[in-house]
Parts: C-alpha cells; sequence; structure tokens
C-alpha cells in the first residue's frame, strides 16, 4: 500500500504523523511525506500526482481553527473527485468531533490511541467483524498484535453480579486481552462438592462461583467490546471436571496449574503431595489432548516461599519439561518478577534470562512456549501511588525480555482485589510503558554482570535439575516426569525453602538470603552464601558423580 500523509494548515508538528509512518514502513508500506504546514492546494496536488491508497492527514491546533480547514478540505475532495480515496487523520482529542462531522476520515487517531490501534488499522483488522478483529485463541491473539505484547489481568470480586458487570465494563474498554476469573476459595477447592463448603469462606480470595451457568454469564458479558479471552484458575481438587467446565462455559484460553503446589505442601488443597503431582500431570495431558496451551505456575511458587534463585530456575525448566512430555505444544511460560522481595532488576533480568534459555532450550517442532512477564505480587506497597509506579518499573524490566504477554497486576492488589475501574486504569498504566518500550530498549545481554548471573544460574540449575533425577526410582522410564522422585526431592530437601519450615512433608531447612539483589543459598551455620555443587553435597549427594554425568 502506498501511504501519502501531512501536517495540514499551519501545524508544525510532525512527531505523530511521522511515527504512524514509521510504523506503516516497518508494516512494509511505502510512503511519502510532504512535511509539516502543508496547504490543502499542495495536498491535493500530490495526491494527483503521486496517486496514493491512503492519504494520512495530522491537525494538532485547535477545534475552531479545524472547523474551516476541514470545511476547505472536504471541498477540494469533492470537487477534485477524491471521494474514493481512504483519508485517515490524527489530531488531539478535542478536534476529533470536529472532524467526524465532515465525514471525510475512515479513521481518526488521537492522543488516546496506542501502537496496536495503529497496527490493527495497518493490517486491515479494523474493517473485520469483532470476532475476526479480536482472535479468540491464544496464538491467534498474540499473533495479531505483534511485536505489542498481549495484556491478561486477574479479576473476580466477592460478588457475582458484580464481577459479570466488571467483566462487561473491561470488555468495553477495549484495554485488555485476557481476563482471568479468580474463584474464591470456596469454589477452587469444593465446587463439585458444596457440602463441603464453608460459609465464612464465601467470597474469599475471588468471585463465588457455584454453578456452570455462573461462568456462562460471565462469557456473555465479555462478548462486547474488543472481546477478550477467557480464563479461569484450575481449581485445587477435581482438576479434569474443572477443565472440562472451563473448556465448555468460557472456551478457557490455557491451563494454569502447579506441577507441587496446591497441595499439602503450602496448605491450598489437602492433597498429599505425590497425589497432587499426579493430578496434575492427568490435568496437563487432558489439555494437551484438546489442544489447549498450558502454563504451570510452578517456579514462581518456589521464590515466593523464599527458595534460591537456583531452584526456581530449575523449576522453570522441569515445568516446561513435564509439559513437553505430556504431549502440549503451546506453552505458557510465566516469569514472575520482583520475587522473592529485594531482587534486584539486574538480577531479575538474569534470573529470568537463564529461565528463558533453559525453557526454551526445549523447543522444537512439536513444542513452544511463549513468555509472559508479570510483576511480583509481593512487591506491592498498599500505598496507591506507589503501587503506580511499581506496575510502571516492573513493565519497563519485563518489557527487556520481550514478552508475548504481559500479565498486569493492579497497582492497588496490596491493598485489595482491583475494581473494574482500575483493572482498566492498571492496564493503561502498563499500555503506556509498553508504548514507550517499544521504541526501543536495551540488550540486558550486553550487561556483563548480567550474563555473568544467567550463565553461573544456568549452570547451578542444571545440576540441580540431575541431583533431582538421581534420588528417582530404579524402575522409572523418566525420572523427571515421575512424581515419586519429586516427593523424594522434597523429602530430602533437594527442593526446599525457608517459608516450608515445619511443614509436614518437606525438610524446611533451606537458609536463603538477599546477596546484591540475587537470592542464594547460604551456610546454615555462618550464613556465608554457598554455592549449588556446596549444597547438594551438605544434603549428601555424590556432586562430583553428578557432575561428570554431564
Amino acid at each position: 500500500m502506498k501511504i501519502l500523509a501531512a501536517a495540514i494548515g499551519n501545524d508544525v508538528h510532525v512527531a505523530g504523523v511521522l511515527s504512524f509512518l514509521s510504523q506503516a514502513e516497518a508494516e512494509g508500506h511505502e510512503t511519502i511525506f510532504l512535511g509539516p504546514a502543508t496547504s490543502i492546494e499542495t495536498l491535493i496536488e500530490q495526491v494527483r500526482v503521486h496517486d496514493p491508497d491512503l492519504i494520512g492527514v495530522s491537525y494538532r491546533l485547535t477545534a475552531e481553527s479545524a472547523e474551516g480547514l476541514f470545511r476547505e478540505l472536504k471541498r477540494a475532495i469533492e470537487s477534485e473527485g477524491l471521494q474514493d480515496k481512504r483519508w485517515v487523520l490524527g489530531c488531539t482529542a478535542p478536534v476529533k468531533p470536529v472532524a467526524e462531522r465532515f465525514g471525510i476520515f475512515e479513521e481518526i487517531f488521537t492522543g488516546f490511541s496506542t501502537a496496536d490501534d495503529t497496527l490493527s488499522f495497518l493490517r486491515g483488522r479494523t474493517q473485520m467483524s469483532p470476532t475476526e478483529q479480536y482472535p479468540q485463541d491464544l496464538m491467534s491473539r498474540i499473533s495479531a498484535k505483534a511485536p505489542v505484547p498481549i495484556l491478561r489481568h486477574h479479576f473476580g470480586l466477592p460478588s457475582l453480579e458484580e464481577t459479570i458487570e466488571g467483566v462487561a465494563k473491561i470488555a468495553e474498554a477495549k484495554v485488555l486481552d485476557v481476563i482471568s476469573l479468580g474463584p474464591d476459595q470456596n469454589a477452587q477447592e469444593s465446587f463439585f462438592r458444596p457440602e463441603e463448603m464453608r460459609e465464612y469462606l464465601v467470597g474469599d480470595g475471588g468471585v463465588p462461583l457455584r454453578d456452570p451457568s455462573d461462568l456462562r454469564r460471565i462469557y456473555e458479558a465479555s462478548r462486547r467490546g474488543n472481546y477478550p479471552l477467557l480464563r479461569c484458575y484450575s481449581g485445587t481438587r477435581d482438576l479434569l471436571k474443572w477443565a472440562e467446565m472451563l473448556h465448555e462455559t468460557i472456551n478457557n484460553a490455557w491451563c494454569a496449574t502447579p506441577l507441587m503446589w496446591y497441595s499439602e505442601l503450602d496448605g491450598r488443597s489437602t492433597r498429599p503431595l505425590e497425589e497432587a503431582i499426579r493430578e496434575n500431570m492427568a490435568n496437563h495431558r487432558w489439555h494437551a489432548e484438546h489442544g489447549i496451551p498450558v502454563e504451570f505456575n510452578e517456579p514462581h511458587h518456589w521464590s515466593l516461599r523464599s527458595a534460591h534463585d537456583t531452584i526456581a530456575a530449575a523449576m522453570a525448566y522441569l515445568s516446561a519439561y513435564n509439559a513437553k512430555a505430556a504431549g502440549v505444544s503451546v506453552y505458557v511460560a510465566q516469569y514472575m518478577l520482583n520475587t522473592p522481595l529485594g531482587t534486584s532488576p539486574r538480577n531479575d533480568l538474569a534470573k529470568t534470562l537463564a529461565k528463558i534459555e533453559l525453557v526454551e532450550s526445549l523447543h522444537d517442532e512439536h513444542f513452544t512456549s511463549v513468555r509472559q512477564v508479570r510483576p511480583g505480587l509481593f512487591s506491592y506497597p498498599p500505598d496507591l501511588d506507589m503501587g503506580r509506579g511499581q506496575l510502571a518499573a516492573s513493565v519497563y524490566t519485563g518489557m527487556m525480555l520481550r514478552p508475548h504477554i504481559v500479565h498486569v497486576v493492579g497497582y492497588c492488589e496490596a491493598d485489595h482485589a482491583a475494581t473494574a475501574d482500575e483493572v482498566i486504569e492498571s492496564c493503561k498504566i502498563a499500555r503506556r510503558v509498553i508504548h514507550d518500550c517499544l521504541y526501543g530498549l536495551p540488550d540486558p545481554l550486553q550487561d556483563r554482570e548480567i550474563l555473568r548471573r544467567k550463565e553461573e544460574l544456568v549452570q547451578e540449575a542444571r545440576l540441580l535439575v540431575r541431583a533431582i533425577a538421581s534420588v528417582g526410582e530404579p524402575d522409572a522410564p523418566d525420572p523427571l516426569t515421575d512424581p515419586r522422585t519429586y516427593v523424594r526431592a522434597v523429602e530430602m530437601g533437594i527442593l526446599d525453602a525457608p517459608h516450608l519450615r515445619g511443614n509436614s512433608i518437606a525438610r524446611g531447612e533451606l537458609k536463603t538470603r538477599m546477596v546484591g539483589g540475587a537470592c542464594v543459598a547460604v551456610d546454615p551455620d555462618t550464613g556465608e552464601p554457598i554455592d549449588e555443587a556446596t549444597r547438594l553435597e551438605m544434603l549428601g549427594l555424590d556432586v562430583k558423580s553428578l557432575i561428570s554425568a554431564r
């Protein structure tokens, strides 16, 4: 497509129109820029000369002067027989209603428009039906918006009716691509066993879902605006029943379950650890068989309990490994930043890049992953203004990792669950940060300290993975996909965390501390940092054999 553009009238502001043309060029279109303060006469003359497919005009002065300018432009278009040409406008928000009255422009962009709005127009998506414009499966949605990442946000209020109203409001705002529904704890554990629900937990932690019709009503509420995808937590028990119900009611965009958590390990379920792992694995296989992407929200649960960074990196690899073994073709790799508390941006990048290298080493023609970054929930202060700052800072760091999905965490989450308005505001904050980051970011791998720490974590994580495999049962075809291996690793303290002290199954003896923005294991007697080989030796493992087994 050939695009001709200019700032017209007395307007000398060209940043907006040049940004539009720059995006058009990146999309493969031919562009011609006439410059600032272009007269209507010159514009029409150049349209005749170049015969463009699309004419873009920019006007960022007052609404009062725009009235006469657009009247002149319309007369010129009609007198020259150019009504069949496609015209678009970039202007300030007050000018937009003036321009709309003249019926010249196919699309009007203002300061409220974003990079993905421009891309959607340039790719012809604004002329499609809503379901075509806003794809209803994860990979198509990502592809349609790239290089802009899609946004996901958690939402679920203690009232079903307020949640339904909020979903409709969020969809109408067109700022969010994926609404992650959060059921209350009663629903997550006892949806299919209502007699076990506890009255005092109604609405605790999310929306009180009690019947499949509740989910259908929420889904219907989302069928407007930008038709966001819906997904929902998998629950902490009866996972296959949950999976089938979510698939049938909300077309669950992807499944998210851990490998080991939501069990006796953390108390969010009473499931014994081995039983929980087996049920989680069956859930992964069910989604793989139905072609639904899968996310393991496993690695950051270790970091949330102050396990050292090596465990988080190893569990990122093992999560992807088990997803692949389950037959998953699209794996959603969630990378939580700011965790544990005190993690520096530099170490966040190093740790996440280590996880990315480990996860993506598993890619082949049958298995791929998408990167999802998110702020760490515990990093948010209860002061709402500071929460806004934390959200923006974390998204900025996350964008250096070239994510496909940005999981927005509402700025208010340290104080209360986000309302629909707060979800919308949080997404707008994130969208603005993303908008600026798309102009260009530094490459974190050019930082020697980040690269050094990343390499260190990759090597330590690989050693830890070999240590876990070494305690598997001799008869296991693959110890890394055998639930008994992970139970044994937890019992021995190979997988451990300071917050598991006193746990019924875990050793709970690991000690860690923050050193230079990184979470490291320390000698329990001296408090001095130790490397992973030393830690494993202290647990009685033959580290020399593990190293030689590479």
